[in-house]
């Protein structure tokens, strides 16, 4: 029972991070029926950000996280001004094949700049590397900061969306952008601002791989790019809870077939899981069936 518990554990920290990323994804989404794939390299960008600030700049892991995440708004923002938003009336497979683009062009002109070789993250000190003891469980500084960072994140998303002005319009863009624009609301603005925060979400998920992990790649945006794609599918795409709920199962799932079958295996069963849901409920978990006149 203490080895499944610990397991959970480790999967709810993995899954944090999924949930973050696939939160990204999942607003975009909402908004303007895009898929992003260039946000798995957002988040790595977050990483190398937070990797420069701590090794040349040598500032702490709050401070680092925050810059992270304002240069990460940025970059994002820039994504769209300039890669998206030319493509608005554009079929939906040009706008999938650009963001293809952006994202093999991030990658690469990282590996330019920093090279494609692996960078350590600093050593913790201090309180981040306590550990706690109860029984054989054992639970990290680490995951504790993890998790609470994403509780953080996620209750302050959740009030923007809900009870800020600009929230408001992101909802009503991603209801009808047509009747959106008629009453007044700066389509293109709101596109953006909801670039900028799931990238911010990126930017903090890079940092916070890199501190639990402590070590990055510049390809390192691929894979948990696409699981947490899958866990937003898997909540509901276009849903907020349905990408936080989706990136905590899948964290799980992942963590428990790594513990208890084979770490091979554990890539193949998430995409299996994706295939499962498009076959049973393609919708997702928090997703209904909404009926179009045509």
């Amino acid at each position: 029972m203490e080895q499944l518990i610990q397991q959970i554990i480790n999967g709810i920290s993995l899954g944090s991070i999924y949930a973050l990323i696939a939160l990204g994804y999942t607003m975009v989404y909402g908004i303007i029926r895009l898929i992003n794939f260039a946000h798995g390299e957002v988040y790595m960008l977050g990483a190398y950000i937070g990797y420069f600030c701590m090794t040349t700049l040598q500032i702490g892991f709050l401070p680092s996280l925050l810059i992270a995440m304002a240069i990460c708004t940025l970059i994002g923002m820039a994504i769209e001004k300039i890669a998206y938003k030319p493509l608005r009336n554009a079929t939906r497979i040009a706008v999938l094949i650009t963001a293809i683009g952006v994202s093999l062009f991030i990658q690469y002109g990282t590996m330019f700049f920093v090279g494609a070789g692996v960078r350590t993250y600093p050593a913790m000190t201090g309180m981040m590397i306590k550990r706690f003891q109860f029984g054989t469980m054992v639970i990290s500084m680490q995951q504790i900061i993890i998790v609470a960072t994403t509780i953080v994140l996620m209750v302050a998303l959740q009030f923007i969306v809900k009870k800020t002005r600009i929230g408001k319009a992101m909802r009503a863009v991603s209801l009808d952008n047509d009747a959106a624009q008629l009453m007044g609301i700066n389509v293109d603005t709101t596109i953006s601002f909801t670039f900028a925060l799931g990238s911010a979400l990126a930017g903090a998920a890079g940092i916070l791989v890199g501190v639990y992990y402590n070590s990055i790649n510049p390809l390192m945006g691929t894979m948990p790019g696409l699981k947490a794609f899958v866990a937003a599918v898997l909540g509901g795409i276009g849903i907020i809870p349905g990408a936080m709920i989706g990136g905590y199962l899948i964290g799980i799932v992942e963590v428990m077939v790594s513990g208890y079958g084979n770490s091979m295996y554990r890539d193949a069963v998430v995409f299996a899981i994706l295939i499962l849901i498009l076959i049973v409920k393609p919708t997702g978990i928090l997703g209904k069936n909404i009926r179009e006149k045509v």
